[in-house]
């Protein structure tokens, strides 16, 4: 008896067990499925968006150069002889023709007082030829004329001539030896240092000294076959004026100066591209009135790369790459997170150029990049892409 009350109550106890499982378990489905609903429910990521930017500009490339001097002059004498006199002082400014050295002038003062006396009696000679032919020639009519001797007249005649050009040219040599003797500047800028003493002897190989001219000072730099590619087929499109000519107006800065405040033309580009190196040599000239900058310095420069147009402008921190791609997040019409493949360009006014792939009526996000993913549904801010500074472009 006791034995059938005990199954009894084991049976009873697991037909009320099975029921309260099935219930647990319809339960924990239900908090399941409740918590999955939550999750659905909770509101899309915040983030900024805002139009790209649009501004007009002209792009600039930018090249590494160095200033050389327009002129360069390594003074010697043109003629042997002591130094006397030295009128300047080293690295001053001096103008063309001023006057710089003297070497001893006697013995070029004593040649042309030879050659004045060589040219007098050269003139005598011709004179007395002159007689003596004309003396000849009145005998023409007359049974006492001598051909040979009127032939010997005219040679005379013509020797003495001849005499007296030499004579002419030897002065005229003296006189400029004695010119030479007196070294002025032959262009104006700055002068170096005396590398004579007076009192040393000069010959035509001695240096005496160097001049620069420095107002204005060219800008030499290399640039590269790409970009030369790139400059001569906007050229021939006729987007660009030719670098080759003085139309092109570029804009320059040194080592330590932060604006392009300083510029200049381009006038002169190289016929050829350097085998070894792949570049195509360029020069700009560039005023420098105050003379601060000399030759040897280094510089930047700046060339213009396109016309004037309406550029695509967004912040570099808005765009994202993609192993060899670079993409920004656009929002579609119900804001949802569609990337867009980009082209961008250089940097300008402080943000990145966009050249393919946007347009300016395109939402882009600029911040909370880092929550939002394709497809992903998202709750906009507008925002505005702001210039990071008012200046130069770079």
């Amino acid at each position: 008896m006791q034995r059938s009350l005990g199954r009894a109550a084991r049976a009873l106890a697991i037909g009320i067990g099975v029921p309260l499982a099935v219930l647990a378990l319809a339960a924990c489905d239900d908090g399941a499925n409740g918590g999955a609903g939550a999750a659905t429910a909770a509101p899309p990521p915040t983030v900024t968006v805002a139009y790209p930017r649009v501004e007009k500009l002209v792009e600039w490339t930018e090249f590494t150069g160095r200033f050389e001097a327009t002129q360069r002059v390594d003074l010697r004498a043109r003629v042997s002889g002591y130094l006397t006199t030295i009128d300047f002082r080293d690295g001053e400014t001096v103008e063309r023709g001023e006057l710089l050295f003297v070497i001893d002038p006697r013995p070029f003062e004593v040649a042309l007082d030879r050659a004045k006396a060589d040219l007098a009696s050269a003139e005598a000679q011709v004179k007395l030829a002159d007689l003596e032919f004309e003396r000849i020639a009145s005998l023409q009519q007359s049974p006492a004329f001598s051909g040979a001797a009127y032939d010997q007249r005219v040679q005379e005649r013509e020797a003495a001539q001849a005499s007296l050009m030499a004579a002419q040219a030897a002065m005229a040599s003296a006189r400029l030896d004695l010119e030479y003797t007196r070294i002025t500047a032959p262009v104006a800028g700055r002068i170096s240092d005396r590398r004579v003493d007076i009192g040393n002897l000069v010959t035509e190989e001695t240096l005496l000294t160097t001049i620069v001219a420095l107002n204005p000072i060219y800008f030499e730099f290399d640039m590269n076959e790409a970009d030369f590619l790139g400059y001569q087929r906007a050229v021939l499109a006729g987007e660009l004026p030719s670098t080759r000519e003085r139309s092109t107006i570029v804009k320059l800065k040194l080592v330590d100066e932060d604006d392009w405040s300083r510029e200049g033309r381009m006038n002169f580009v190289d016929n050829v591209v350097a085998e070894g190196s792949g570049t195509v040599r360029a020069r700009a000239e560039v005023l420098n009135p105050d003379q601060l900058i000399v030759p040897g310095q280094f510089g930047r420069i700046q060339i213009p790369g396109s016309p004037e147009y309406d550029a695509i402008l967004i912040p570099d921190a808005a765009i994202v790459t993609d192993q060899s791609q670079k993409l920004v997040m656009t929002l579609t019409a119900d804001d949802t997170i569609e990337p867009r493949v980009i082209r961008p360009g250089p940097r300008e006014l402080g943000l990145r150029i966009v050249r393919r792939g946007l347009e300016p009526t395109d939402r882009i996000v600029i911040n909370g990049l880092m929550r939002v993913r394709p497809g992903m549904q998202v709750s906009p801010q507008q925002g505005e892409i702001e210039l990071p500074w008012a200046g130069a472009p770079g």
